[in-house]
């Protein structure tokens, strides 16, 4: 039950690291079970979600060892599916993405429902519907589910029903210890993805995409261990280069994956954001923001990779709040994701939410510093942006939101000149 008080109105100075990517690190973890050898796996965030989903392999009997601040070995050779900690499932999304390799090396496994973020019904019926094609039977219901293996998979095909990340994260790692060809249709190709199909390539699995949004798994029956080292967040990034901007401040933020962010990056300068980019390695760089003199946002709207996340939607959302005119904010993935829009109009702003998918959002506005509620991870964010760049003291409530996905945020922010507190309701 601890709070944020954030005293806004001062320009971010200064510099920023980006840490390792949250969303690319649920399916490295959950690639371990594929194999029974070690797996070790670098540049982890020290973030409440990393932490819970080690958790639950560890209430498998996994064996979990940190051998660096951000570095773990993984080794689940007497892993026990039966000892997963339902508790834990319930509470973490990503705890979805255990279906795909339990199923795979144990044949049959009992699974509780997942539980996450409330930004929208998010069901799992993307994932069940594509267990379902393959012939996988399934029993259950609200309180879970019966997966189990058929004794010959006859469809080598799957058609997810939308771009789900999760979905094809859980059917790359179904098939890849399947040593049978099979395709995956309408597949999602974000950051996530690639970072996945580099580490099973790294087992032992075949994976190539053969057109757009097709994804070819040939998988083998003993998968070998493998090491790799987790990009940096492009979320986290994308935040920290709207937070700046919102302020009027003048920062670094160092390791952004760039080659991620290309229309997010384009949109920004579109709006009047001055920064430039120093290139560091081959797609990732640091990009210095600078003050802007006018800034106009005309249309913001997120969708499957390339283009602009959905998880850096409302981030955008607030700087649209300082933008002339109106903008047009549109998120077709989530109905809920527009919820933090309502406590931004208690700062001051000039929101009108059409529809759970659309909003009008009219600037410029002075945003007043006022007492604050987060619902999700990333609007617990867009929250923090708000504060920073109102005038007065704001409180935000259930910040165990925003620890679930940036590690220790106000003491980062703090080097920044932000005047943030961590402190006990």
């Amino acid at each position: 039950m601890e709070q944020f008080i954030i005293r806004g109105g001062k320009p971010l100075r200064g510099m920023i690291d980006v840490r390792g990517a949250k969303n690319a690190a649920f399916p490295l973890l959950a690639a371990t079970i594929l194999t029974k050898e070690d797996c070790v796996i670098e540049n982890l965030p020290l973030i409440e979600d990393v932490f819970r989903a080690i958790e639950i392999l560890e209430s498998m009997k996994a064996e979990v060892n940190w051998i660096g601040e951000r570095a773990v070995k993984i080794n689940t050779k007497r892993l026990n599916p039966v000892l997963i900690d339902k508790k834990l499932v319930g509470k973490l999304r990503g705890s979805v993405l255990f279906f795909g390799p339990l199923l795979a090396r144990f044949g049959k496994v009992f699974l509780p429902v997942p539980g996450g973020c409330i930004i929208g019904a998010r069901p799992i019926d993307t994932h069940l519907d594509a267990f379902l094609q393959l012939g996988i039977k399934i029993k259950g219901g609200k309180k879970g589910f019966v997966l189990e293996l058929p004794k010959a998979i006859r469809v080598r095909e799957v058609i997810l029903n939308e771009f789900s990340v999760t979905a094809t994260e859980n059917i790359l790692l179904l098939a890849s210890l399947l040593p049978i060809p099979i395709t995956i249709k309408t597949a999602d190709q974000d950051y996530q993805i690639q970072e996945l199909f580099k580490f099973l390539k790294r087992m032992g699995a075949q994976l190539r995409t053969s057109n757009l949004h097709v994804i070819s798994v040939k998988g083998k029956p003993r998968l070998k261990g493998a090491r790799t080292k987790l990009i940096y967040d492009p979320i986290e990034a994308g935040t920290f280069l709207v937070m700046i901007a919102a302020t009027k401040g003048e920062a670094l933020v160092r390791n952004v994956e760039v080659q991620y962010l290309e229309l997010f990056l384009k949109r920004l300068r579109d709006f009047g954001v001055p920064f430039r980019i120093i290139p560091r390695a081959k797609g990732r760089g640091d990009v210095r923001v600078f003050p802007w003199k006018s800034l106009r946002m005309d249309k913001i709207q997120s969708f499957i990779y390339p283009g602009i996340h959905s998880d850096l939607q409302s981030a955008l959302g607030v700087l649209a709040t300082q933008s002339r005119g109106s903008t047009l904010l549109h998120d077709p993935l989530y109905e809920g994701r527009l919820k933090y829009l309502e406590e931004l109009n208690k700062m001051g702003a000039e929101i009108y939410i059409a529809d759970p998918h659309r909003a009008i959002i009219n600037g410029p506005t002075q945003l007043y510093g006022t007492d604050l509620g987060t619902f999700d991870l990333r609007g617990g964010a867009a929250l923090i942006i708000a504060a920073l760049a109102a005038k007065g003291k704001s409180t935000i409530s259930n910040i165990y939101q925003v620890d679930r996905g940036y590690e220790r945020i106000e003491e980062r922010l703090q080097k920044l000149g932000a005047d943030i507190r961590r402190v006990n309701s």
